[in-house]
């Protein structure tokens, strides 16, 4: 069966989209910022423009990163996660946005639900393993949400706890912080789940780990990541 595009009834071309995608969910800027930033480079769009682009496309790319990416990491059988959970307001109430990171900073699963309790961390662990399998530790902090759903399923020898253990995790909600300023926060509880995801996806595509490469091989694994991102959805 042939694979049809998915910009085949759009006017503008693909590298126009992509590069709007990647500005908006990558980089914290507004949609604004996009239209001003595109308008430089000689493209008259919108930033209805742009907002649209993003919810059309955006979880498409991170589905295919997604694809990609836990096709490799099934592949390893020493995963170590690290669970952790953050404050998210949405209209004065407050949501939980669930994160999942392995060991070298990779968001791995993320979550949103109203409370915290065992019945959401239990959902949010299934969830995790049916994607990318069973971890051989689990590093959280001493929620007791999370020692209960791990009992459920089995894995309450492999969990630690620890004062500083669970810096990964805690590091890996600085960029959302960043992006969630410049979006002045969340509206809705769907669109919030949509953009995490999408926002994770494309993080971690292009995390190249700067500090643990040379000058010369950081800039191929940045043109790699760009070649790639540039391929996503090709027909």
């Amino acid at each position: 069966m042939k694979k049809h595009s998915p910009f085949r009834y759009f006017k503008t071309s693909p590298e126009i989209i992509r590069l709007a995608v990647m500005m908006y969910v990558r980089f914290p800027l507004s949609l604004r910022n996009v239209e001003d930033l595109l308008h430089e480079r000689g493209i008259e769009i919108s930033h209805g423009t742009v907002r649209f682009w993003w919810n059309r496309f955006g979880p498409m790319f991170a589905a295919e990163i997604r694809r990609n990416r836990a096709s490799r990491m099934q592949a390893y059988s020493n995963w170590q996660w690290h669970l952790d959970e953050v404050f998210v307001k949405i209209n004065g109430e407050t949501h939980y946005l669930w994160r999942a990171v392995d060991h070298e900073g990779e968001v791995l699963e993320s979550y949103v639900t109203k409370r915290r309790d065992r019945k959401a961390a239990l959902k949010f662990l299934k969830k995790s393993i049916k994607r990318y399998g069973q971890p051989q530790i689990i590093v959280t902090d001493k929620l007791r949400s999370y020692g209960a759903a791990v009992k459920v399923i089995g894995n309450a020898p492999k969990q630690e706890t620890g004062r500083w253990l669970n810096n990964r995790a805690e590091n890996s909600h600085l960029p959302f912080r960043r992006r969630e300023r410049a979006m002045l926060r969340f509206r809705q509880m769907r669109s919030l789940q949509k953009f995490v995801a999408v926002h994770a996806s494309v993080c971690n595509h292009f995390n190249l780990e700067r500090a643990l490469y040379s000058r010369d091989n950081f800039k191929l694994n940045r043109d790699a990541a760009l070649s790639e991102w540039r391929q996503l959805c090709s027909a």
